[in-house]
């Protein structure tokens, strides 16, 4: 199960780094905002895995 988290937390970063380079492409300020909040909540999903992992072994 931690792997398919760790797959969906990193899709979730990779589509919020789309939408932050559309919007920067388009003049899409809210576009790129929530590409920016996309990203930035898949690498806190990210941080709380290793931290599991960590504590796991």
């Amino acid at each position: 199960m931690a792997a398919d988290d760790k797959i969906e937390n990193k899709s979730e970063e990779l589509k919020g780094k789309a939408k932050e380079t559309v919007g920067q492409a388009t003049d899409d300020q809210e576009l790129e905002a929530q590409g920016q909040s996309d990203q930035a909540k898949g690498n806190l999903k990210q941080a709380g895995e290793k931290v599991k992992d960590v504590f796991k072994d």
